[in-house]
């Protein structure tokens, strides 16, 4: 038994199945039952029976994903990832909320949060350890009072 004997046969299967041809597999031991078989009723009953089946899609593979990737795998410049803008924002609400969180404590007065609040936004600290820093030498805040 030849395969091109069975080529009619792979065609309506995959039009059943919704598959590629190449995916069709049939049954070494019912060839015959395949070969006899000529409306898409048979190739159906086929199906069902067994004899003719669809194999798996290969999936595509993660291992690339799953690589590291150190500073020299990175492509793009140095706010690729995130803006400019963006880490401002970052930085930003860090600040108000500590500033917020030592004024509903009682440890700022309105008037101190205020001129802190207005350094903030005019961009005096570089970082939140950097307003820490300021804090504790004003002695708002303890070495060890504010992790956060």
């Amino acid at each position: 038994m030849s395969d091109v004997s069975l080529r009619f046969q792979r065609r309506l299967a995959s039009s059943i199945l919704k598959c590629g041809e190449n995916r069709v597999r049939f049954d070494t031991e019912r060839l015959e039952d395949i070969e006899d078989a000529i409306t898409r009723d048979d190739i159906r009953r086929l199906i069902i029976e067994g004899a003719i089946y669809a194999v798996h899609e290969r999936g595509q593979t993660r291992s690339r994903v799953k690589e590291k990737r150190g500073m020299g795998r990175r492509k793009g410049g140095r706010y690729s990832k995130l803006t400019r803008k963006e880490r401002w924002i970052q930085r930003v609400r860090a600040q108000r909320r500590l500033l917020r969180h030592l004024r509903d404590s009682g440890s700022l007065d309105p008037s101190e949060y205020r001129s802190l609040y207005l350094q903030v936004k005019a961009g005096r600290f570089k970082s939140l350890a950097d307003l820490k820093l300021l804090l504790r030498e004003k002695g708002v805040l303890s070495k060890g009072s504010m992790s956060r």
